[in-house]
């Protein structure tokens, strides 16, 4: 008997406490515990219930509202060019493919079999309206990054094309994944014998050198390395790819570690990755694939002929982490503003922002903290 009051006791007592919170949601402006009454009343604020607002308080946008309804006036007939920067293992080969292949053009792109490379030209002539490796190849060097384009891409297009554009108006675009789930899909790639030994890393007119840039094996390559192994070289460059291949690296003084201390450089890294992410045309998300795609067409007005297919079997699901931790803290930095400010467009905050906080769990917990507050300015 005594058993079964004690439960309906504290059935009552936690009915009472979900209603209460219940209530603070739905009325949040009406309850107040502070007052006597429970409630707000004149005198509880000098008889004005709006009150003027604090005089120093000065209210911060964290995404400009010119960011978030900027529109796109890309002119496929024009001297528009389209650059995808492509980031190894974010699922670019399947979006490269989507765009020579997939979209609804007056003269789609000329893609025939056996040929790495597809002619996509304007409507109008013979000039092309898209950079990327289904399109022109790897012209920058393999996987070449924010740094490498917007010195290159000018150069190549006007060699390409025979006479100068000083007109043309470029539109970078380019896909970003979970740091964690790229990480080991990295790793497991190299595993199996990737190299990307013919990356040029050029910045400032040249590439690193060896000592700037050691290696992290020794012979052709680094198959059947561990993850621990593959974690311990501190000259890795998937440590910390996202954020380095997204920011102006001449800041801080491209692959030269002795110009900038450490700390100092990965602040620079991840602020100018984030600003070159906030200034592209259009980026997307891995693990969101459809909505990558209605997000692509909103920008370009640019339909896709077939919808995405949305893959959630990977190879870097099939890892056990154990409690090990992937070095990969700058690169969530960047991950989860992209995810913030992709969820306002797409509006699509509540599953991104669960998303966010699945992969966050992976990492040390010290990281979450970090990034509470950008999550809890929308409501996550």
């Amino acid at each position: 008997m005594v058993e079964a009051s004690s439960k309906f006791l504290l059935i009552v007592v936690g009915s009472v406490c979900f209603m209460l919170i219940l209530y603070q949601y739905v009325a949040p402006g009406v309850i107040n515990f502070g007052s006597p009454h429970g409630y707000f009343t004149e005198e509880d604020d000098g008889g004005d219930i709006f009150p003027s607002p604090d005089p120093h308080y000065v209210k911060k946008y964290y995404f400009p509202v010119r960011d978030l309804e900027r529109t796109v006036e890309f002119e496929i007939k024009g001297e528009d060019v389209i650059v995808f920067l492509h980031i190894q293992k974010t699922g670019g080969t399947t979006f490269g493919r989507h765009l020579v292949q997939n979209v609804r053009l007056e003269v789609p792109c000329d893609c025939r079999p056996g040929q790495k490379k597809c002619t996509c030209y304007r409507p109008n002539r013979k000039e092309t309206w898209l950079f990327s490796r289904f399109s022109t190849g790897w012209s920058c060097g393999l996987h070449a990054d924010w740094t490498e384009l917007k010195n290159c891409v000018p150069g190549v297009l006007d060699k390409k094309e025979t006479r100068m554009k000083n007109e043309r108006k470029f539109y970078y675009i380019t896909l970003l994944r979970d740091p964690v789930s790229r990480y080991l899909s990295e790793w497991r790639h190299v595993q199996r014998g990737a190299t990307w030994k013919t990356s040029l890393h050029m910045c400032d007119g040249r590439t690193p050198t060896p000592e700037e840039l050691p290696a992290c094996y020794e012979g052709s390559d680094w198959s059947g390395c561990t993850l621990q192994q593959f974690m311990d070289c501190p000259y890795n460059l998937a440590n910390n790819r996202q954020v380095r291949m997204l920011a102006d690296l001449s800041l801080v003084g491209c692959y030269n570690m002795s110009t900038v201390p450490e700390q100092r450089r990965s602040q620079l890294l991840l602020d100018s990755a984030k600003k070159n992410l906030r200034d592209m045309a259009f980026f997307g998300l891995t693990e969101y694939q459809r909505k990558t795609q209605f997000l692509f067409e909103r920008t370009f007005r640019l339909r896709f002929i077939r919808p995405f297919m949305q893959y959630n079997s990977t190879r870097a699901a099939g890892v056990d982490l154990d409690n090990t931790t992937v070095c990969v803290c700058v690169c969530v930095c960047v991950y989860v503003y992209a995810c913030v400010y992709a969820c306002v467009c797409m509006c699509v905050c509540v599953c991104v922002c669960v998303a966010i906080w699945n992969m966050l769990s992976v990492i040390t917990p010290g990281y979450c903290a970090v990034f509470h507050h950008i999550l809890a300015v929308l409501g996550c």
